[in-house]
């Protein structure tokens, strides 16, 4: 794989990153009004917000992206970290670009003193599912919610 290079985001990188962040809403079949993608990327530049974000690049060209948020925990002192959003260009899918993203969060959060990393992932998203019991435990929770 050529020379990648993944760092946090900066304001001059939304319009690197808003394609990335439509294709993600696109693969989850999912639309969210503008507000609501103009309000996530204040969060990411703000320091006092638990929400990061980081884009891999190559080449000059952002080719994956990351989101994660540092929460408080019931069963820990340290916080632990959601890693919510992953996306890699379909050039860029089976290149390791994913995993790279993934380790990108992992040593971020054990430098914020994180005690874990967890995410989910939609039941029918196979390829990606065979790299997360590579990298990461399944530990057979189900998740429920309920719209309010």
């Amino acid at each position: 794989m050529p020379d990648v290079q993944i760092r946090p985001v900066t304001a001059d990188d939304r319009s690197a990153w808003l394609p990335l962040w439509k294709a993600y809403l696109t693969f989850y079949k999912t639309e969210l009004p503008d507000a609501v993608t103009d309000s996530t990327w204040k969060r990411f530049l703000d320091s006092n917000e638990p929400t990061n974000a980081a884009l891999a690049w190559q080449n000059g060209k952002a080719v994956g992206l990351v989101h994660f948020i540092y929460h408080r925990s019931n069963w820990s002192i340290n916080v632990s970290c959601y890693l919510q959003d992953l996306l890699v260009t379909p050039e860029q899918r089976g290149t390791g670009m994913g995993r790279k993203l993934i380790e990108h969060v992992y040593a971020t959060a054990k430098k914020a003193g994180a005690d874990k990393v967890h995410w989910l992932t939609h039941e029918t998203n196979t390829t990606a599912i065979q790299l997360y019991e590579r990298i990461a435990e399944r530990p057979g929770f189900i998740q429920f919610r309920k719209p309010l």
